[in-house]
């Protein structure tokens, strides 16, 4: 098993074959207890096979020339787990970092390691140290994240070329005007609808509601009529469905569909994907004046520290703007000498007497 997630389904997943038990149990707790989603859960999943495996190669457990996914992590104990050292956990790092991980991927990683061994402790008591403690990497500097411009979602509106085109155009409507989650936008019911809001089920399973301005109306509007003339619906309560089966629409379709709306306005090939369209409807409300506590509502963010990363956007485009003062390459230019300012009065008094 290379994933926990199942990608056709990923509200489900595939049972844990290839780790130790300990991770297993942890990997339950961030389901079931937590209430984790799939995605983070699987996150956390890959960091910490990852790290086993490195482990393992420590610990000279493994045939020389073995390939990752040969290694077999399931004879791990609590036994072994308890003698991973602080030493261990810079070594780890370190070799990461070695193998081309980035400052934000780094992190991720020892995230994972310090909820691991901070559950063996604290939840579990089957360690009486942890061994992450007190390591940190400090706070990696924020990306930017990538975002249409106003014309650039114009553009791509104009551009959609579909064989159901009502569908097509709503979802790339309800992604750049109300900032939703991929997953969020194929959990969609028709029951999810009341007057002008729209209720979302978001991380966590936390709902929130959220505001349908007149584009968004009209596109479902158009959209709802021409569903109703489907041959066969199979989720009759799913708004997006496939026009071939009636099945809800899958993430990964969902996906498909936005890169072929973006190829067609010639966006593709620069990064940009549904959770960039979630970014760009962020972007552009909060360059319209939308305060920065109603935007954290919008986005279903828990904290508004994460949605302050749109500021930083702001910013950069204040710093361009002045980037582009036609002044801006002037070179410096010294103070004029003493002997340069007498020969321009005697200049000027020249010109004077011939006047």
């Amino acid at each position: 098993m290379s994933s926990y997630i199942n990608t056709t389904t990923p509200e489900q997943h595939a049972p844990y074959l290839d780790i130790p038990d300990d991770v297993i149990e942890y990997l339950h707790y961030l389901d079931f207890v937590k209430l984790r989603s799939p995605r983070t859960v699987n996150g956390y999943y890959l960091d910490l096979r990852g790290f086993f495996r490195y482990m393992m190669q420590q610990w000279d457990r493994v045939p020389k020339g073995a390939a990752p996914e040969e290694i077999d992590l399931t004879h791990i104990t609590t036994r072994d787990i308890a003698g991973i050292t602080k030493r261990d956990i810079f070594g780890y790092l370190d070799y990461v970092r070695s193998v081309q991980n980035g400052p934000k991927s780094r992190a991720r990683k020892l995230s994972a390691l310090k909820g691991f061994f901070g559950y063996m402790v604290t939840q579990v008591n089957k360690l009486s140290q942890n061994p992450t403690e007190d390591i940190s990497l400090g706070t990696p500097k924020p990306a930017l994240p990538k975002y249409l411009t106003r014309e650039e979602s114009l553009s791509l509106l104009k551009n959609i070329q579909s064989d159901f085109y009502e569908r097509d155009f709503c979802i790339i409507t309800l992604f750049l005007n109300c900032g939703m989650r991929l997953s969020e936008l194929v959990g969609i019911d028709l029951s999810d609808f009341r007057d002008d809001t729209i209720r979302i089920l978001g991380k966590g399973g936390k709902e929130r509601l959220v505001y349908l301005n007149d584009a968004c109306k009209q596109a479902l509007d158009h959209y709802c009529k021409a569903r109703a003339s489907l041959p066969h619906l199979k989720d009759r309560q799913a708004l997006f469905v496939s026009k071939k089966t009636g099945a809800r629409l899958t993430a990964r379709r969902v996906e498909q569909i936005v890169e072929r709306c973006l190829q067609n306005a010639g966006l593709s090939g620069r990064g940009f994907s549904p959770h960039k369209l979630r970014h760009t409807a962020a972007t552009l409300m909060y360059q319209g004046g939308v305060d920065m506590l109603a935007l954290k509502e919008i986005l279903g963010h828990e904290n508004v520290s994460t949605t302050q990363i749109y500021t930083h956007i702001n910013q950069q485009k204040l710093r361009e703007a002045v980037q582009a003062s036609p002044l801006a390459n002037q070179g410096y230019i010294g103070p004029r000498t003493s002997q340069e300012e007498s020969g321009k009065q005697d200049a000027q008094t020249a010109a004077e007497d011939t006047e």
